[in-house]
């Protein structure tokens, strides 16, 4: 698992539009917050997505850029922002090589049952390509509103 501080993994995904973004587009630029979550269109996804679609424009006003990440295909991206309107970027990572790179992809139990998942978790790196914050595990609900507050105490 990483932690604060370290250089954040490099990383090119494609996007909802099969366009690749490469982490290095935002070195200098943008602080990023590289969330994780489970699977496109389910409750606490949806929570999630729609909690950082309402605060965009804030994450923004502090050159901030927010990209979800799940195994799910650019066609299912696009049919989640879609359905719900979604304001933020999601990245494809079919392959699980993202999630691999940021130690996301865990053993999870389920009513007794065992499997790999994605664990939902947080990065927020900052211009210089650095985590400032590392969050595995978190709740979907309000988590939004917590990375804008640790955004605005980069500034």
């Amino acid at each position: 698992m990483l932690a604060k501080n370290q250089t954040a993994p490099a990383f090119s995904s494609p996007n909802q539009h099969n366009v690749m973004v490469n982490l290095s587009d935002y070195h200098g630029k943008q602080n990023v917050v590289l969330y994780f979550y489970p699977k496109d269109d389910t409750p606490g996804c949806t929570i999630e997505a729609n909690q950082f679609t309402a605060l965009a424009v804030q994450f923004a006003k502090h050159d901030t850029v927010v990209l979800g990440v799940s195994k799910d295909s650019c066609a299912s991206h696009q049919a989640f922002i879609d359905k719900f309107g979604l304001q933020v970027d999601l990245l494809a990572d079919t392959d699980g090589v993202l999630c691999e790179a940021y130690g996301v992809w865990q053993e999870k139990e389920k009513n007794g049952v065992k499997k790999m998942g994605i664990v939902r978790s947080t990065f927020l790196i900052n211009k210089a390509g650095q985590l400032a914050e590392v969050m595995y595990g978190v709740t979907a609900e309000g988590h939004a509103e917590e990375m804008l507050q640790k955004v605005q105490a980069l500034a």
